[in-house]
């Protein structure tokens, strides 16, 4: 059977897929911003949100990308991602932890068979500028050390300078270079600039093979907002319809509390449909998330606030 590159492959040449991007539509900003404001505005019932308090647990990528990072950090964090709290088994772990390829062993020593996913960011994470062949051989290392799932950035000089063909072959050689690991592609959508950018951005990304289309680094000002996955989410959406191909997406940046997890569940059902509703498809990147949305269990079932120093530091 094919791999998903090879199909991608077939589909989309650098030519064809420069050629896709002259036919992405426009975007209606002013329609986008409201529908996304409309969606966040959405209440669920109790049961509902129990269930979507669950899932956002088990969509959690939980990261830490800081020059401060050790291995203690690793390990405890390890802990943390299979076991959020401690005291309650009936608490999903957590999708995979996100860190820098020099830590991957440590994770990997922690979570083997615990079926939480080693993430490593990789190609000069956060700018994406280094020199690609250094760019490939860091993936192909982190892959090799034990990282299944990479997240790269994508190369916003080349892809705003119009060298479209250079970016877009630049995601191909990335998904070759991570083998049978599954690509993340970041878009940083706070420097694209429009709804519009943003949207092809995500349309050369899907055809260039990835597995997963990103909206931020964390790493810059501005983060996650509900028009900027939106955006993505229909890029998505209109994708699959025209290929028959899902790509998850991967929300990051200043995603802190629960009540903005549950408004992202809610685009992704509304926009993408139930399909999209796993962690197969749907991750949230976050540091400090998981405790809100412990606590948010808690009081749900309890009807009181467990207060913040009962878990521990993500």
């Amino acid at each position: 059977m094919a791999t998903d590159i090879e199909r991608v492959s077939d589909q989309f040449s650098s030519s064809s897929a420069v050629a896709l991007l002259g036919r992405v539509p426009s975007v209606d900003a002013v329609g986008l911003e409201e529908r996304a404001a409309s969606l966040a505005k959405r209440s669920i019932k109790r049961e509902s949100k129990l269930w979507a308090l669950d899932l956002a647990i088990r969509c959690v990528d939980l990261t830490t990308l800081e020059g401060s990072d050790t291995p203690g950090k690793i390990v405890a964090m390890c802990a943390k991602a299979v076991r959020p709290d401690p005291t309650d088994p009936s608490i999903p772990s957590v999708a995979a932890v996100c860190l820098y390829p020099a830590l991957v062993p440590v994770a990997v020593g922690q979570l083997k068979s615990t079926g939480v996913h080693v993430a490593s960011v990789a190609g000069s994470f956060p700018s994406g500028l280094g020199p690609l062949p250094g760019r490939l051989d860091e993936i192909r290392a982190a892959v090799e050390m034990g990282a299944d799932e990479i997240d790269i950035v994508l190369n916003r000089s080349a892809f705003l300078a119009g060298r479209y063909r250079q970016a877009f072959e630049e995601i191909v050689a990335s998904k070759e270079a991570c083998g049978d690991a599954h690509l993340k592609t970041i878009l940083e959508i706070g420097e694209l600039g429009s709804y519009d950018v943003i949207r092809r951005a995500s349309v050369l990304a899907m055809a260039a093979g990835t597995d997963f289309i990103k909206n931020s680094t964390g790493k810059i000002g501005v983060g996650a907002t509900l028009p900027g996955a939106l955006c993505m989410m229909e890029a998505a959406r209109d994708f699959f319809h025209q290929t028959g191909r899902r790509v998850g997406v991967k929300v990051a940046g200043g995603v802190r509390q629960a009540k903005q997890a549950i408004q992202y569940l809610v685009l992704v059902y509304e926009t993408l449909g139930a399909e999209w509703m796993t962690p197969d498809r749907f991750r949230i990147g976050a540091s400090t998330l998981l405790n809100d949305l412990l606590m948010q269990i808690h009081k749900e079932r309890s009807g009181a606030y467990q207060g913040p120093d009962y878990f521990t530091i993500d």
